[in-house]
C-alpha cells in the first residue's frame, strides 16, 4: 500500500471514525443531559413535596397533643359517652384546625369526624392523666389532599400534582389525571393525549390506608430542547469536516517527500551504522525530527556504557534493602517488598511468597506479583526441591525457568517456614542473579523470624496464660473502645459477665489443679460459644466475661443460654480420684443502651444480673433491668 493511499486510511482511521463515533455519542449525551436536567428538576419538585408531607405530620403532631389533653374530650371517654365525645371531636376540627380526627379501640374506629381526603396523619395512645388506662389510639390531620396538591403545584411550579388514598384519586391540578396509581415510582404517562413524566412517593395516611403522591412534568419541553442543541452540534462537526479534509489533501503532499528522505536515513541507523546523519533542512518538525535521529546516534554509545553502571548501583541498592527488611515487622508488607524487589532485581516476569500459617500447617500463597501463566510448572518444581532440601534451587519446566529459596529463622529446628520464588520465560538466570535472589530471602528468613517473634509477644501480653482468653487488661481496653463506639454511632453493644457456680468447693475438695482444668474448660465453652468479632477474657478469679459488639440485650442473652448449656454439660474427669465432677455457672447480661447508659453502669448492671441469677439458684443467666426511679 502506497504512503498516499496510508494517509488516505490514516485520516480515515483518524477523523472520519472518530466523528461519527463522537456524532453518534455526543447526540446521546444532549439527549441524556436534558432528560438528566428534567429528571433533575422533578426530583427537586419530588423533595419539596415530601418535605411538605412532612411538615403537614410535624403540624399534626403539634395539634395532636393539644387534642389529646382536651379535658371535656377526655371526660367524654372516661364516661364510654361515645357521643359527647363526637361532638366534641367536631369542636376541636375547627377550633384547632385540623382535617379528620379518628378514634380505634380494638382496631376499630369508634370516632371519626371531619373529610375522609385528609392525609398526613399522626397517632398516639389516649390514656388517662395516671396512664393507668387506655381508650384507645387517636389519630389526627391538618392537612387535606387538595389543599395540599394546590399547594405544592404553587410551591415548586410543578405542572401537575395528583394525590390518591388507597387505589382512589382523592385530588388532582390537572384534568384527566388516572383515576388510580401508576405503576413504579417513576415514568413516562399520558393525560388528554399529552405526555408527562411522573415522579412518586408513598406515605402513611389514615386508619392504615396508603397515600401515593405524584409530581408531574411534560416531556414535550425536553424534546424541543434536545433537537435545538443537536442541530447546533451537527453544524459545528459538519465544519470540522470540511476543515480536516481540506487541511489532509493540503499537508499529504509535502510530507511524502520528506518521509522518503527521513525512511532512508533511519533504515541506516536501524542496522546500527551510528555514523549515518539524517538531512536536517528547513526549521520545520521534520527538520527537528531530523537533527533528534543525529543526537540519538551519537547518544546511544554513551547510554551502553552508562548500563552498566546502573547495574551496579542496583545491585548495590537491593543488598542495602536486604539489610533494611530485616527489621520489619510486618509479614505481609515484608513479603511483598522482598517479592517485588526480587522480581525486580533479577529481572523476574512474575514471583509468589508462601508461607505455613502454623509449623505442622502445610504452605499457603500469600503474596503474588505479576502473571505466573506458564510459569507455574518451574515455580513449583523449584518450589518442591528447596523443601525438600532445605536450600536454594532452580528449575526449568518447559520455556519456564524459576528460582526458589527457602525462609527459615536461626532455629533450624523449626524447619522451613516459608518460600520465595521468581520465574521468567525464554532464558535462565544468570549466576550474579541467582547470588543476588539468594541474599534477599535470606535477610527475608530472618526478618520473618523477627515478625514471629514480635507477634508472640504482642499476643502472651493481653492473653490469660491459663484460659487463653484476653486478660483483665485487654477486656478493659476493648469495653472502654466498644462502648465509646455503640455511643458514638447510636449502636447496641452488650456484656455478659460469668461466674463459676460453687468454685471455691471445687478448689478446697479437689485442689487447685482440679480447679484449673474447670477454669480451661469453662473457657473453651466461652471462646466456642463467640462470634470472631466477640471478646471472650477472663474477668478476675473464676469470672469470665465477654464483650459482644452490634449486639442488643436479647442477642447477647442467647449467647448467654448458649454458653450455661455448654458449661453444664461438661464432664470433667477427676484428678485425685474415679470419677468425674459437672459444674455450672451463672451469667448476667446488659446491654447499651437498655441497661446503662455508660461503661460504669453496663458493667454494675451485669454484675447485678449475674447476682441476680445466684440467688435465684444458680445455674441460670438473667438480663439486667433498669432501675428507672434513678
Amino acid at each position: 500500500m502506497s504512503f498516499r493511499n496510508r494517509l488516505t486510511l490514516f485520516f480515515v482511521l483518524i477523523v472520519i471514525v472518530p466523528m461519527v463515533a463522537v456524532a453518534v455519542v455526543l447526540f446521546r449525551l444532549i439527549s441524556d443531559n436534558e432528560d438528566g436536567k428534567a429528571n433533575a428538576r422533578l426530583a427537586a419538585e419530588q423533595n419539596v413535596a415530601i418535605n411538605m408531607y412532612k411538615d403537614a405530620s410535624a403540624r399534626a403532631l403539634a395539634t395532636l397533643g393539644r387534642v389529646a389533653s382536651d379535658e371535656e374530650l377526655s371526660a367524654g371517654l372516661q364516661d364510654d359517652d361515645l357521643p359527647a365525645a363526637r361532638t366534641r371531636a367536631v369542636a376541636l376540627l375547627g377550633a384547632e384546625g385540623a382535617r379528620r380526627i379518628v378514634l380505634v379501640r380494638d382496631g376499630t374506629p369508634v370516632i371519626d369526624v371531619g373529610t375522609k381526603k385528609a392525609i398526613a396523619p399522626i397517632t398516639r395512645p389516649l390514656t388517662d392523666a395516671q396512664h393507668s388506662r387506655q381508650f384507645g389510639d387517636l389519630q389526627l390531620s391538618v392537612q387535606d389532599a387538595p389543599t395540599y396538591a394546590a399547594a405544592v403545584r404553587r410551591t415548586t411550579g410543578a405542572d401537575a400534582v395528583v394525590v390518591w388514598i388507597d387505589d382512589t384519586q382523592v385530588a388532582s391540578t390537572i384534568e384527566g389525571a388516572p383515576a388510580k396509581p401508576p405503576k413504579g415510582r417513576s415514568g413516562d404517562i399520558s393525560i388528554s393525549g399529552d405526555d408527562y413524566r411522573y415522579a412518586t412517593f408513598p406515605a402513611p395516611g389514615m386508619l392504615g390506608s396508603r397515600i401515593r403522591v405524584a409530581v408531574l412534568a411534560p416531556k414535550a419541553e425536553t424534546t424541543g430542547q434536545v433537537a435545538k442543541s443537536r442541530i447546533i452540534a451537527g453544524g459545528i462537526l459538519a465544519g470540522f469536516f470540511i476543515l480536516a479534509v481540506t487541511f489532509a489533501f493540503a499537508v499529504s503532499r509535502s510530507l511524502r517527500g520528506q518521509v522518503m528522505e527521513l525512511l532512508d536515513a533511519a533504515r541506516r541507523l536501524g542496522r546500527g551504522d551510528f555514523t549515518t546523519r539524517v538531512p536536517a533542512v528547513g526549521g520545520d518538525e521534520f527538520a527537528a525530527l531530523g537533527e533528534e535521529f543525529n543526537r540519538m546516534a551519537q547518544q546511544l554509545e554513551e547510554r551502553l556504557a552508562d548500563l552498566a553502571q546502573e547495574r551496579e548501583r542496583v545491585q548495590n541498592s537491593m543488598r542495602r534493602l536486604g539489610q533494611a527488611v530485616g527489621s520489619n515487622l510486618d509479614r505481609d508488607a515484608l513479603l511483598q517488598l522482598v517479592v517485588q524487589t526480587a522480581v525486580d532485581g533479577v529481572g523476574g516476569e512474575a514471583g509468589r511468597a508462601t508461607v505455613r500459617p502454623r509449623r505442622d500447617a502445610p504452605l499457603e500463597e500469600r503474596v503474588r506479583v505479576g502473571g505466573i501463566n506458564g510459569l507455574t510448572g518451574a515455580l513449583r518444581e523449584a518450589e518442591a526441591r528447596a523443601l525438600r532440601s532445605g536450600k536454594a534451587e532452580e528449575a526449568a519446566v518447559g520455556d519456564g525457568c524459576a528460582l526458589a529459596h527457602p525462609l527459615s529463622g536461626s532455629d533450624t529446628r523449626e524447619g522451613v517456614v516459608g518460600l520465595v520464588s521468581v520465574g521468567r520465560s525464554g532464558r535462565a538466570f544468570t549466576a550474579g542473579e541467582r547470588d543476588l535472589f539468594h541474599y534477599l530471602a535470606t535477610q527475608a528468613g530472618v526478618s520473618m523470624e523477627n515478625v514471629g517473634l514480635h507477634e508472640t509477644v504482642a499476643r502472651e501480653s493481653v492473653t490469660d496464660e491459663l484460659t487463653g482468653l484476653f486478660n483483665r487488661r485487654r477486656f478493659d481496653e476493648v469495653l472502654d473502645t466498644e462502648v465509646e463506639r455503640a455511643k458514638r454511632f447510636a449502636q447496641p453493644m452488650a456484656l455478659v459477665l460469668l461466674d463459676i457456680d460453687d468454685f471455691k468447693q471445687v478448689n478446697d475438695t479437689y485442689g487447685h489443679q482440679q480447679g484449673d482444668v474447670v477454669l480451661r474448660e469453662v473457657g473453651r465453652v466461652l471462646r466456642e460459644s463467640c462470634r470472631e468479632i466477640d471478646e471472650p477474657a477472663r474477668y478476675g478469679g473464676e469470672e469470665l466475661a465477654v464483650v459482644l459488639p452490634g449486639t442488643d440485650l436479647h442477642g447477647a442473652y442467647l449467647l448467654a443460654e448458649r454458653v450455661r448449656r455448654g458449661v453444664e454439660s461438661l464432664r470433667l474427669p477427676l484428678m485425685v480420684a474415679e470419677g468425674d465432677i459437672q459444674v455450672t455457672a451463672s451469667l448476667g447480661v446488659a446491654a447499651l443502651p437498655e441497661s446503662a447508659d455508660d461503661q460504669d453502669g453496663l458493667v454494675a448492671a451485669a454484675d447485678a444480673a449475674m447476682y441476680d441469677a445466684k440467688r435465684a439458684g444458680k445455674n441460670r443467666a438473667m438480663r439486667a433491668q433498669r432501675d428507672h426511679s434513678l
